[in-house]
């Protein structure tokens, strides 16, 4: 039996799509009427990480567990403490490229860095994604792109080899079905680094319509992201756009080809299977 955390998030549910038929899969949500996709004979779970008589359910007869946290917190130790005690002999944990930049130091990379310690002091087998931003991160410049052309962003010149969220979950599927993925860790980046700038300019080609970049200013991008976000989280990010201006994020990674058997997908491609999301049509 596999289980699929985060089933109804970005990579999550992209994970449950691509799992084979035939398996038994089980997805574990706090909101099982979100879920989409998947095998038919895929069970759908509600748990919580905060429940432990939830997640005992959901982790009965597990071998193998994606495992994706969404918050600052104990969520993740909560939930390695329950799949030891179930039997679980594999974890699939998505993490992130910066925990192996010595710069960062940020409330999430500490968090992320904590989490990976967790998983691989648990006793279980365990396999690390570590991404770069995903592609999909560029869907919060959907509102301003329909409404008035125009992308917002910090650093617009500063690259980024970001990764697509579907290459991110053929990976996990790899890692929880084959053989030869126990004890590693994987950086997952796109082909290449693009920046902001280049990423607005290939949307205007993919829609058909000009678009505009803005610079934000650093105290502008800081307003924006108190406002989405707690203090310590605005900060997080504003040191990640400090270190990606200062070149830590355009390092381009061979691990999806080479796992893949094919190139990592490219900002273009990812951008025209979801021009629906930025066209006012």
């Amino acid at each position: 039996m596999i289980l699929v955390t985060g089933a109804t998030g970005t990579v999550g549910r992209e994970v449950v799509g691509r799992l084979p038929a035939g398996l038994a899969v089980r997805v574990m949500t706090r909101d099982p009427a979100r879920v989409t996709g998947g095998p038919a004979s895929a069970e759908v779970v509600r748990a919580d990480y905060g429940d432990p008589a939830s997640l005992a359910r959901a982790l009965g007869g597990v071998t193998a567990a994606f495992l994706v946290t969404g918050r600052v917190g104990d969520d993740d130790e909560r939930f390695v403490r329950a799949a030891r005690s179930a039997g679980v002999r594999h974890v699939v944990k998505l993490s992130a490229a910066a925990v192996a930049d010595p710069r960062a130091d940020d409330v999430i990379t500490r968090w992320q860095r904590a989490t990976e310690d967790l998983v691989r002091g648990s006793g279980m087998d365990w396999t690390l994604l570590r991404p770069r931003a995903f592609m999909s991160n560029a869907l919060s410049w959907a509102g301003s792109i329909r409404s008035e052309g125009v992308v917002r962003a910090l650093y617009g010149g500063s690259a980024n080899a970001c990764v697509d969220p579907r290459d991110i979950a053929e990976v996990a599927v790899r890692a929880l079905t084959e053989e030869g993925h126990a004890g590693r860790a994987y950086t997952l980046t796109g082909p290449r680094a693009i920046s902001a700038a280049e990423q607005t300019a290939q949307l205007a080609e993919v829609l058909g319509r000009p678009l505009r970049f803005e610079e934000l200013a650093p105290e502008q991008a800081r307003t924006v992201l108190a406002a989405r976000y707690p203090r310590d989280l605005a900060e997080a990010l504003l040191a990640g756009a400090e270190r990606q201006r200062a070149g830590a994020k355009a390092g381009v990674e061979a691990a999806v080809p080479a796992l893949l058997g094919r190139p990592a997908g490219t900002f273009r491609g990812w951008a025209e299977d979801h021009r629906r999301a930025f066209s006012s049509l």
